[in-house]
C-alpha cells in the first residue's frame, strides 16, 4: 500500500503557484506549511525537521495519464514538471538532465542466473551523475527566489553537478568538499568555475562550514539532505525506470546510499506513480552501503536509532557518517518492504571491473556498490533469482580514476615488434 497520501485541501482562494503542490509537512512533527513556505526545514524541529512535499493526486490524474507520456516530446527531467515543485521559469535554458538509458543486462543475467536485470545509467547525465536531477532543480528554485549564488557541501558529485548546472544559467556556486574529495571531481568543479573550498576534514566538517556560510551570506542552499526540493528532482529517476519499462515495474530497485536523499527520492517517485494509478504495486527497494560506512544498515538491523559512524570506504559518494535525511531513507525501505545490505570495498572494486567488462558500463565506486549489493542480496537469498531487478548506477567512472585504477590492470607494454605481439596474443587469448 502506498504511503504519504494526504487528504489536505487548499483553502478557497489560496493561490498555488506550483499548481499541484498542496502543502509541505514535517517528517518529524507532522506540522503542515503552505506550498510557498520560505524555509527548507520545519521551524519547530529545526535542521532535523526535513520536509515532505505533497501533491493533489486527484487533480493530477486529469492530466498525468499514460497518454500524457506517449505524446510528450520533452525527453528530459522537465517532462515531469506537473509532478515537481518548480514554477517552470527558465527550464528551457538548463542543461539537458534526465531521460538516461535503461539497459538490459543480458550478459550478467546469464552469469547470475537471474530472470531479468536492467541498469539505469545515470553516468550519462550532463555532469556525469544522478545528482544533476537535484542540481538542475536547485538552480531553478534559486532563480525563483532571486538568488544569484548557490552553495553546498559534497563528497564530489553533488558539488560538480551544482557547479555545472549553475554555470549554464549564469549563476555562481560555492562548493565545500572534504579533504578526501577525488581528483576527477575536483577537476570538474574548477573547470565549471566554482569557488571551491577544500575543508581540511571529513564530510561532516564540510557540511558544518557550508551551513554556517549559507546562513551568513544568504546563498541558496542546495544541500540535498535538508532541501526538500532536491528529492523532487531525484525522484524522476524512478519515473523514468517505470516509463521505460512500459509501466511494468520491476520486483526490486537497487540503489547505493549515502545521505539518504536518493533512496528517498526513488521511493517518492514510485509512490507518486502508484497514487496516480500508473502502476499497481511499488517495487521493493534495496539500500546498499559500504561496510566501512553503514549507519542506515546498522540502525535497520539493530532496531536502534541511527548513530554516527566512521567514513571508512573508498566509495566517497556514499561516505556519509551522519546522514541528514534519515526518515525518508529508512521509510523508503520500510514502506516498500525492502531491505538494507552492506558490501566490502573489495566487492565494490570487483563490481567496477565486472560492469565494465561484461556490460560496457563504466561506473564510479558508489555506483558499482549497487551492483555489488545485488550480488550479495542474491547470495543471501534476499532477492530471488526469479525476479526483475533494476540497478541504479549513480555516477560515471571518470569521476574517480585513481580508485578505479585499483580494479583494472595497466596496458601491456611491447616494443614495435610483431613477433612479440603474436607471442603475447597467443599466450593470453583463447
Amino acid at each position: 500500500m502506498s504511503k504519504l497520501s494526504s487528504s489536505y485541501k487548499l483553502k478557497p482562494g489560496k493561490v498555488n503557484r506550483m499548481r499541484y503542490v498542496t502543502h509541505l509537512s514535517c517528517t518529524l512533527c507532522g506540522r503542515t506549511y503552505a506550498p510557498d513556505f520560505k524555509y527548507l526545514t520545519c521551524p519547530t524541529c529545526g535542521e532535523t525537521g526535513i520536509l515532505d512535499i505533497h501533491y493533489d493526486y486527484e487533480g493530477l490524474k486529469t492530466i498525468i495519464t499514460k497518454a500524457y507520456f506517449k505524446n510528450n516530446e520533452d525527453h528530459s527531467i522537465w517532462r515531469y514538471i506537473p509532478l515537481m515543485s518548480v514554477k517552470g521559469i527558465e527550464t528551457d535554458s538548463t542543461l539537458k538532465v534526465g531521460w538516461t538509458p535503461l539497459y538490459r543486462g543480458k550478459n550478467l543475467e546469464k552469469i547470475l542466473g537471474i530472470k531479468t536485470l536492467t541498469f539505469k545509467d545515470e553516468g550519462v547525465n550532463p555532469t556525469g551523475s544522478l545528482k544533476d536531477r537535484a542540481s538542475v532543480v536547485a538552480t531553478i528554485k534559486a532563480m525563483e527566489g532571486g538568488h544569484t549564488t548557490l552553495a553546498c557541501a559534497s563528497t564530489g558529485n553533488a558539488a560538480s553537478s551544482l557547479a555545472g548546472n549553475a554555470s549554464k544559467l549564469g549563476l555562481k556556486s560555492v562548493i565545500f568538499v572534504p579533504k578526501r574529495a577525488p581528483r576527477g571531481k575536483l577537476t570538474q568543479l574548477l573547470a565549471y568555475g566554482a569557488d571551491v573550498i577544500s575543508v581540511q576534514g571529513d564530510y561532516k566538517e564540510a557540511f558544518k562550514l557550508s551551513r554556517d556560510a549559507i546562513n551568513h551570506y544568504g546563498w541558496y542552499n542546495r544541500n540535498a539532505a535538508i532541501n526538500p526540493h532536491m528529492v523532487e528532482g531525484k525522484k524522476t529517476v524512478a519515473y523514468e525506470i517505470i516509463e521505460q519499462l512500459n509501466f511494468n515495474p520491476p520486483d526490486w530497485i537497487v540503489v547505493s546510499v549515502g545521505d539518504g536523499c536518493t533512496i528517498g527520492g526513488v521511493y517518492k517517485g514510485l509512490h507518486d506513480f502508484h497514487a496516480l494509478g500508473l502502476i499497481e504495486h511499488i517495487p521493493r527497494i534495496l539500500g546498499v552501503q559500504s561496510e566501512g560506512c553503514a549507519p542506515f544498515y546498522k540502525a535497520w538491523t539493530t532496531g536502534k536509532p541511527l548513530k554516527e559512524t566512521e567514513e571508512n570506504t573508498l566509495a566517497d559518494s556514499i561516505a556519509v557518517g551522519i546522514p541528514r535525511n534519515p526518515v525518508k531513507a529508512m521509510r523508503a525501505v520500510d514502506y516498500s518492504n525492502g531491505a538494507w545490505i552492506t558490501v566490502t570495498d573489495d566487492a565494490i572494486i570487483k563490481a567496477i571491473k565486472t560492469l565494465g567488462s561484461t556490460e560496457g558500463l563504466f561506473c564510479e565506486p558508489a555506483a558499482a556498490a549497487a551492483y555489488a549489493g545485488l550480488e550479495a542480496a542474491l547470495d543471501q537469498a534476499i532477492i530471488d533469482k526469479d525476479s526483475h531487478v533494476s540497478v541504479i548506477l549513480t555516477g560515471n567512472g571518470l569521476k574517480d580514476p585513481d580508485t578505479i585504477g585499483k580494479a583494472i590492470k595497466g596496458p601491456v607494454k611491447l616494443d614495435n615488434d610483431l613477433d612479440a605481439l603474436i607471442n603475447h596474443i597467443e599466450s593470453t587469448h583463447d
